[in-house]
């Protein structure tokens, strides 16, 4: 298994915050904004890192430094609330955002289960005997049980996630995908995934 495939899914960012009212008007000058608003969009990782900051910036980071992904396949996917799985060079425009902001994270939402669980399908079919990687919340079922129904024993999570919010999580991954150091993964099913908060991370070194 070590030497196998391994991709991660990144959970998706809120488009619900001021980040994402100010980059979807349309008379916002900046340059995302400006990009989202013509037909070929902006690639939804770079959307999504603008609209979370530390945290999604840590999972790209992270995924793209240990990702082993099969051939011609991403090496890190993004869970959305209406298309699916996409990887995070995926163009989207501002009407796309729209579309994924009124769609609901909602184990009952056929819109939302659907298309997950057909992408996650083909996955497990793509990676064969490889590991998929949770970057995403751990603790609710709203990942969970679809991408556990589909990948079983293939879907795991770092273990270092448990205890820890959205910001530690966030710097954690940034901290490890620079210096090169990967976590430790566990499977899913059956794990413990709540447990008291673990100290905070050490101040980073500045930069020279």
């Amino acid at each position: 298994m070590a030497g196998g495939h391994r991709v991660f899914l990144l959970s998706p960012a809120s488009l619900g915050g001021e980040r994402a009212r100010v980059v979807l008007r349309p008379e916002a000058q900046l340059s995302l904004a400006r990009r989202l608003q013509q037909p070929g969009g902006a690639p939804l990782g770079e959307v999504f890192a603008f609209l979370s900051g530390l945290y999604f910036r840590g999972k790209l980071a992270y995924a793209a430094a240990f990702a082993r992904p099969p051939a011609g396949g991403p090496g890190a996917l993004v869970i959305t609330a209406n298309r699916g799985l996409l990887p995070p060079d995926a163009p989207v425009t501002a009407d796309d955002l729209r579309a994924m902001a009124a769609g609901q994270i909602d184990l009952r939402d056929p819109a939302y289960s659907g298309p997950l669980a057909r992408d996650a399908h083909r996955l497990r079919r793509a990676i064969g005997a490889g590991q998929v990687v949770l970057l995403g919340s751990i603790a609710t079922e709203k990942y969970a049980t679809i991408l556990g129904a589909e990948l079983g024993p293939r879907l795991l999570f770092p273990a270092e996630f448990v205890g820890r919010g959205d910001m530690s999580r966030g710097g954690l991954l940034l901290r490890c995908a620079r210096a090169g150091i990967e976590l430790d993964y566990v499977a899913l099913a059956g794990a413990v995934r709540h447990g008291p908060r673990p100290p905070r991370l050490p101040r980073a070194p500045r930069a020279p």
